[in-house]
């Protein structure tokens, strides 16, 4: 299949990260599904955006820590468009806490918005890349997942364990032809890092060989590379300016 005519569905699409991923992928033609849950202005503003450019992309409410939702987005999709051939699980909350100060509902809700929303809405997309004997999907996970992050448990273990889904089914999806790989973004300027004072992030571009932080469209790129390659699955890419090599 030519790549500019590939379907792609972008969860938390609307801000940050995701939000770089629908318009560089847009913006070299590709057809790209914006999901969101509750950033609607974000998601028509980026809709009107490309729009100016003469790019027109979809634009889906569901929230993907809920199967229902999940499945009407996919249905919806196949239904217009007969097939997804890249999913970016990008969709996800952060969280940090000193852990005895985490409680139950804590845990549950990070497990469910990051964890369990890449499995929800890996689990549905399959079937449709295994009848096209095809695919690729991207999980976006994070350094945390890989080093670990004082005052994140929560975070961190919901990171390591998407690099750990990546790699096991790349292994079993290989077979099918369909690709899974994982991008661990370093710290990138979004709205995660707010918190985050001037002070605090010169003291972390000091302990970065590149001595900058992060762009949302340096993992945009880095996406856009992972759909059009054909032979790397099963990766977990780090992007962090050698912060952690």
């Amino acid at each position: 299949m030519e790549n500019k005519n590939k379907i792609i569905l972008v969860t938390g699409g609307s801000r940050g990260i995701g939000a770089s991923m629908v318009k560089l992928l847009a913006l070299d033609g590709y057809k790209v599904i914006l999901n969101y849950n509750k950033s609607e202005d974000c998601a028509k503003r980026i809709k009107e955006e490309l729009e100016e450019e003469n790019i027109n992309i979809d634009i889906i409410k569901a929230d993907v820590t809920k199967k229902s939702e999940i499945s009407y987005m996919v249905d919806k999709i196949i239904e217009n468009y007969g097939r997804i051939d890249v999913l970016i699980n990008n969709a996800g909350i952060s969280q940090e806490k000193v852990f005895l100060d985490l409680s139950d509902g804590d845990w549950q809700n990070i497990i469910e918005a990051n964890l369990n929303s890449t499995y929800y809405c890996t689990k549905k997309v399959l079937p449709y890349m295994l009848k096209n004997k095809e695919g690729c999907i991207i999980n976006i996970s994070s350094i945390w997942g890989v080093t670990g992050g004082s005052c994140e448990v929560g975070y961190s273990t919901t990171k390591a364990a998407i690099n750990g889904f990546t790699k096991a089914l790349a292994k079993e999806m290989g077979p099918s032809n369909i690709r899974i790989n994982c991008i661990a973004p370093g710290i990138i300027d979004t709205d995660m890092n707010k918190n985050l004072n001037k002070e605090d992030i010169e003291k972390i571009k000091e302990e970065i060989p590149l001595n900058r932080i992060g762009k949302t469209e340096d993992i945009a790129k880095c996406a856009k590379w992972l759909i059009e390659d054909d032979y790397t699955t099963g990766q977990i890419i780090n992007v962090n300016g050698g912060w952690f090599i």
